[in-house]
C-alpha cells in the first residue's frame, strides 16, 4: 500500500506498485525513496507516517515526520528552511546514542519539511501499561536509571526534549522470540520533534502548544522550558505507570497539590523513591532536581530493592548431534549445558570482561556500578561507585588490574588486591557515547578511545599519557594484536585503522563497511583481523 504525503489528497490510499498518486498527481516516494505506507500520528501542524526505504534491498521500515509550512513567503519559508537544518544537525548528533532514535534525513518540498526517522520497533509504554498492568518499583528504578543518563546526554547538547510521556518512551524489541521469552528490552526516548524547537518561527504561529499538558511542566506552559522540565516530565510519566490513572486525576486543584500516593493500591513504593518522585514533579524549580546527574545520585544510594524473580527468562536448546552438521576442519562442538542469570545492576550492562586467572567475571552498567562475580557460581563478590556511567571495562592480562571508561571521558584505574582505585586518567573530554579501553598483551600498555575522536596510549604503571592519536570521527572501539606491535581502532567514520602501537603512526586503512565499526577482533595467531 502506498500512502499520499500531499495535504488534502481526497483518496490518499494507492495501490503498491503505483509511483503517481492518481487522485491528486503527486509523486509517491518521497525524493524518490522513501515509500509512505499509513498516517500512524496527527497533531498541529504535522504528521507521522509509517515509511519503507526504497533503497536499501531490505527495504527497511522508517518513520516520516511531516511538518507544515504556515506562512507561503517565500523569505519566511527560507528561513523556516534554514533553522531546521540547524535543528536537524543537533538531532543527527543525538542519533548516536543508542537509546535515541537516529535521523535519516531532512528534506523539504514547496509545501512541507521533512524528517526521515529510524524506526524502532517495540511498544511505547503506554502500550505496555495497558498489556501489562501497572509498574513496580523495581521496574520503575529501572526505567529512571536507563533514560536518566539519556537525558543528561541531551542536555549536554543544550535540546530539551519538552515531551516526554509513556507514548514517547519504547521498550525497544529486540527479537519477536526474545520478547516472548519476557526479555525487556532497551528504553528509547523517540519523538524529538524539531517543532518544539521552532515555536514562533514562520512554521509555527507564536503560542502554540506542542506538547501533552497532562505530563508538561508548569514553566514550559508558560514558554519557558529548561532542563528540569524534561525531570518533571519523566517524574509524572512515572506516577502514571505506577497507578495507570491520568495525571489530571492524580492532581488535586483544590488544594493545589500532587495526591498520586493516595492511589498506590496493592502497590506499595519505598519512601526513597516516593521521595525522589516528588522532588522531580515539584512545581517549584528551585526546588525541584536540576539535572539527571542529581537525581541519579538519590536513586543509587543505599541498598536498592532485589531484581524480580527470573520466571520468565526460561530457555530451551535443542539437542545437537555431530550427525546433524557438516564437517568442518577446527569446528569443535561443545555442550554447554543450561545457561546461567545473574542479576544485579538496576540499567543496562554495557561491558563484562573475565579475569586472567578465570576466577571472576566483572560487569559494567549505565547503574553506574562495577560489579565483580565469581565466575564458578555467579555469585556477586564485590562491588563500587564508579566516577560516572560506566561505559566498558578490561582486565590487564598480567594481573587482577581493572580498567573502566566512564562517560565524561574518565578512565579509573581499579587494584582489585587493594580495593582500591590506584589512579584516573582524565584526558578524554565530553566522551558520551563510547570510552572503549583495552591493554596491550604484556599489560604494559593502555589504548583508549573516545566519541571526541581521540585515541590516547597509556603506560599502565606509571598512569602517564604516551601519545595522542586524532581521528576523523568518534572511535567505538579498540584492540591490540597479539604480539602488541599494531592497534587496530573502530570509527563512526565507517573505517577500521591499523596504528604502529610504538610511534602512533598510520599503517594502513581497511574500508569497506558502510556504517560504524563497533567492534574488532585479532585471531589469536595474528593474521586475521575480523
Amino acid at each position: 500500500m502506498n500512502y499520499c504525503l500531499k495535504e488534502n489528497c481526497k483518496n490518499p490510499n494507492s495501490p503498491p506498485e503505483a509511483r503517481i498518486c492518481l487522485p491528486c498527481g503527486s509523486m509517491l516516494l518521497l525524493k524518490d525513496r522513501y515509500r509512505a505506507i499509513k498516517m500512524i500520528g496527527q497533531g498541529g501542524f504535522s504528521k507521522t507516517y509509517l515509511a519503507v526505504d526504497q533503497d536499501k534491498p531490505s527495504k527497511p521500515p522508517c518513520i516520516i515526520k511531516q511538518f507544515y509550512f504556515i506562512s507561503q513567503n517565500e523569505v519566511d519559508i527560507k528561513r523556516a528552511i534554514s533553522l531546521f537544518e540547524k535543528e536537524a544537525e543537533k538531532l543527527d548528533a543525538l542519533g548516536e546514542h543508542p537509546q535515541i532514535a537516529e535521523l535519516l534525513a531532512n528534506l523539504h518540498d514547496d509545501y512541507c519539511q521533512y524528517l526521515v526517522q529510524e524506526f524502532i520497533p517495540g511498544k511505547n509504554l503506554a502500550q505496555v501499561l495497558e498489556t501489562e498492568g501497572i509498574f513496580s518499583e523495581y521496574q520503575i528504578r529501572e526505567l529512571l536509571n536507563s533514560l536518566l543518563p539519556v537525558l543528561e546526554f541531551i542536555h549536554s547538547h543544550n535540546i530539551i526534549h519538552q515531551d516526554i510521556k509513556p507514548e514517547n518512551i519504547i521498550r525497544r524489541l529486540p527479537s519477536n522470540s526474545a520478547y516472548q521469552a519476557g526479555i525487556k528490552g532497551q528504553f528509547v526516548l523517540v519523538d524529538f520533534d524539531v517543532a518544539k524547537q521552532l515555536t514562533g518561527t514562520p512554521i509555527f504561529k507564536p503560542g502554540k502548544i506542542l506538547c501533552t499538558p497532562e505530563y508538561v511542566a508548569p514553566e514550559q506552559l508558560k514558554g519557558r522550558a529548561n532542563f528540569a522540565s524534561d525531570l518533571y516530565s519523566l517524574g509524572v510519566t512515572c506516577i502514571n505507570l505506577l497507578t495507570n490513572i491520568s495525571p489530571f486525576k492524580l492532581f488535586d486543584t483544590g488544594e493545589n497539590k500532587w495526591v498520586w500516593r493516595d492511589y498506590l493500591i496493592d502497590n506499595p513504593i519505598s519512601k526513597e523513591l516516593r521521595n525522589i518522585l516528588d522532588k522531580l514533579i515539584t512545581a517549584a524549580t528551585n526546588k525541584r532536581y536540576k539535572s539527571a546527574t542529581d537525581v541519579l545520585k538519590d536513586l543509587n544510594y543505599g541498598k536498592l530493592p532485589p531484581p524480580p524473580t527470573q520466571s520468565l527468562l526460561q530457555f530451551s536448546f535443542p539437542k545437537i548431534s555431530l550427525k546433524d552438521t557438516n564437517y568442518v576442519p577446527g569446528l569443535h562442538l561443545y555442550s554447554w549445558g543450561k545457561p546461567q542469570t545473574i542479576s544485579g545492576h538496576l540499567s543496562a550492562v554495557s561491558s563484562v570482561a573475565i579475569s586472567p586467572d578465570n576466577q571472576m567475571i566483572a560487569s559494567g552498567s549505565f547503574d553506574r556500578t562495577i560489579k565483580l562475580w565469581k565466575l564458578s557460581t555467579g555469585e556477586l563478590l564485590d562491588s563500587f561507585i564508579a566516577s560516572n556511567i560506566v561505559l566498558s571495562i578490561a582486565f590487564n592480562p598480567q594481573s587482577n588490574i581493572l580498567a573502566i571508561g566512564n562517560v565524561g571521558g574518565i578512565i579509573n584505574i581499579w587494584d582489585l588486591a587493594t580495593s582500591t582505585i590506584s589512579c584516573s586518567l582524565s584526558r578524554h573530554s565530553n566522551s558520551i557515547v563510547s570510552m572503549p579501553v583495552v591493554f596491550s598483551p604484556n599489560g604494559d600498555f593502555i589504548a583508549s578511545g573516545s566519541d571526541n575522536r581521540t585515541i590516547k596510549i597509556w603506560h599502565q604503571e606509571t598512569c602517564q599519557l604516551l601519545y595522542s592519536i586524532k581521528n576523523s570521527r568518534g572511535i567505538n572501539v579498540v584492540a591490540f594484536s597479539p604480539d602488541g606491535k599494531i592497534l587496530a581502532s573502530g570509527s563512526s567514520d565507517n573505517v577500521i585503522k591499523l596504528w604502529e602501537v610504538e610511534t602512533g603512526t598510520l599503517i594502513d586503512k581497511l574500508i569497506g563497511h558502510t556504517r560504524d565499526i563497533n567492534t574488532i577482533a585479532f585471531s589469536p595467531d595474528g593474521k586475521v583481523l575480523v
